[in-house]
This record gives C-alpha cells, structure tokens and sequence, in this order.
C-alpha cells in the first residue's frame, strides 16, 4: 500500500499512466472503492461502541440531512432521500420515537410539518462523529505528510465535484486564496 499510495502522491498510477489522463480514471475509481470499503469498517467501528442502540444507515442519513438543512419538510426530506414520502415517514416514525427528532408544525402552512434533529439525536450523531473521527485519526496518523496534503485536496475536490457548493466556490479554493 505504501508503494501504491507514492506513485499515486507523484501523479502516477500503479501502471506508469499519468494520474490526471483519462486513462487514470479506472484506477482512481478502484483506489477510490477500496478507500471506501475501508472506511465502512471504520465506521461501523465506530457505530459498534454508541452508547445507546444505533440506527439504521438509512435512519443515519436522515439524521445527516436535517442536521445540514433544519427545519425542512417531509417532502424536502424524500426528494433528497429520493424514496417515497410514506417510506420517509416511517423512518421519521422511528426516529421521533427514539427521540431522536422533533416534529413541529410550519409557521406558514397548518398542514405542513418541519422535521429538525432532537438535542438528543443531535448528541447521538455528534458522540458518533467523534468516534469515526477517532477511529480514523489512527489511520491518518501513520501517513505521509504530504500523502496527507494531497488526499485532503483530492477529498475537497471530490466533495465539491459531487456536490458543488451554492456560492460556486470550494473550499479548497479558499483554502488557496487565503
């Protein structure tokens, strides 16, 4: 891994192809995959230790996204889900019983409620971040330094191309503007 990831840092791929050509995107991918199927055992490391019962990763994304966007609707909700408003419901149905989010009736339409994280359900997910924050500072601690600078860039680059940020700038071009 550690020869992988100094030809990968010098803009190489494993078989010589120049990192930024074309040719290189089946590599990245399989980098990438592999990354990842790592981090799901990390965090499922870090789901294994909450101190009351997990949720479901579906559940989890839902907390993800009222903890982003407060205050949002229902149907807010399932489009960003994309799944049907009743599933979301359910899900919502769950959450809200383990006290995990709160329900309140919107200020414009009575027949409109917003969903926003509970303090407990905000407590759970920030107990639950630090964890897998933990979990993979031990992994980032026995990096390179530059290996590191460089994956933080590639991680910034690839958060903004999936999902670009509304004023148009990323954060990496803050970063370099500062």
């Amino acid at each position: 891994m550690q020869q992988r990831q100094g030809r990968l840092l010098h803009g190489v791929t494993d078989d010589g192809t120049a990192a930024g050509t074309p040719a290189a995107g089946p590599h990245v991918a399989r980098a990438a995959r592999e990354v990842i199927e790592l981090l799901e055992v990390l965090w499922e490391a870090g789901r294994d230790a909450a101190p009351t019962a997990p949720v479901s990763s579906s559940q989890l994304r839902v907390m993800y996204i009222l903890d982003r966007d407060e205050g949002i609707n229902l149907r807010t909700l399932s489009d960003e889900l994309g799944a049907a408003p009743s599933s979301v419901s359910r899900l919502c149905d769950r959450l809200h019983a383990l006290g995990y989010l709160e329900r309140v009736p919107s200020r414009s339409s009575r027949r409109e409620v917003c969903l926003s994280l509970s303090k407990r359900g905000s407590g759970y997910l920030r107990d639950l971040r630090a964890r897998r924050e933990e979990n993979l500072q031990r992994t980032l601690a026995a990096m390179h330094p530059a290996a590191l600078e460089a994956m933080g860039l590639g991680l910034a680059a690839f958060r903004d191309a999936a999902h670009p940020p509304a004023d148009g700038a990323s954060d990496a071009d803050a970063e370099h503007s500062a």
